[in-house]
């Protein structure tokens, strides 16, 4: 069991929420506030998620981020303003260091969850990492994910379970991956709104099916996930990035009471 901010992983529910990419500072405080008011509200427990660059979008032309610096200066200003724990992605080794002075939790993509540097540079941070589980990656073996993370000294690792290749275009759940993973000593936190995901569905972007999201999130939820990860947006369909499989956020607040409900019920 370990903290981030006065989350004690492992024993508290907690969710991961917010915007895919940060598009602009004012939408990006216009979730955080609102994520903010619920958490205060509902009393859960919350981390915020934003990315500061999407390094593997389907296409070249397709929107990436801020990058590296602006993303940290805003997302810095986040925590500052709300008072929020902090995540968001890396993708080279070279940004571990830059983003662990800023975040609570490094993240590391699916498509990225074997890259052995990657791994080890999160790990030196000294900071929890979240490895997402890449799609091709059976949950037993996720072992040797956490093997190469420890080798640094670090054993605050969490996995996300978000779905696995399914043909062409499409990813299924396997629901019973999170006791396997929990099984194995590891937090797991269920990925509602990627595991909804048609990666590339749209040719030069990924489709989705948002309205699915929320069944997923109650699944892992009712099997024993810790935390529940769901992007969310104002306006999805106007969302520069995973706009199909993000939540609305003015839904978001009766999917969070359905959670916490099914949360204590399972108990």
């Amino acid at each position: 069991m370990f903290k981030i901010k006065d989350i004690e992983v492992g024993k508290d529910f907690f969710f991961i929420l917010g915007p895919c990419v940060i598009e602009s500072e004012s939408i990006v405080f216009e979730i955080a506030e609102n994520i903010k008011a619920l958490s205060e509200k509902h009393r859960f427990k919350v981390i915020f998620k934003a990315s500061f660059d999407k390094a593997n979008r389907s296409s070249i032309s397709s929107y990436r981020g801020p990058g590296l610096e602006k993303g940290l200066k805003i997302l810095e200003k986040v925590k500052e303003k709300f008072n929020l724990p902090l995540t968001t992605d890396i993708h080279l080794p070279s940004q571990a260091e830059p983003v662990s002075n800023v975040v609570d939790l490094v993240q590391v993509p699916a498509f990225l969850s074997r890259q052995t540097d990657l791994l080890l540079a999160a790990g030196e941070t000294g900071k929890p990492v979240n490895v997402k589980k890449a799609q091709f990656i059976a949950p037993w073996d996720v072992v040797n994910i956490a093997e190469k993370i420890k080798s640094t000294g670090n054993e605050k690792i969490i996995f996300t379970e978000r779905g696995s290749s399914f043909g062409y275009n499409n990813l299924v759940v396997d629901i019973t991956s999170i006791p396997v993973i929990r099984s194995k000593g590891y937090p797991v936190v269920i990925d509602a709104t990627h595991s909804v995901q048609k990666p590339g569905g749209l040719g030069k972007s990924s489709g989705g099916n948002r309205e699915l999201a929320p069944y997923i999130a109650r699944a892992g939820v009712a099997v024993g996930a810790d935390a529940v990860f769901m992007e969310v947006h104002p306006e999805p369909e106007k969302a520069l990035s995973d706009g199909p499989n993000s939540i609305r956020l003015s839904e978001l607040e009766s999917i969070i009471l359905r959670l916490l409900k099914i949360r204590e019920a399972v108990l």
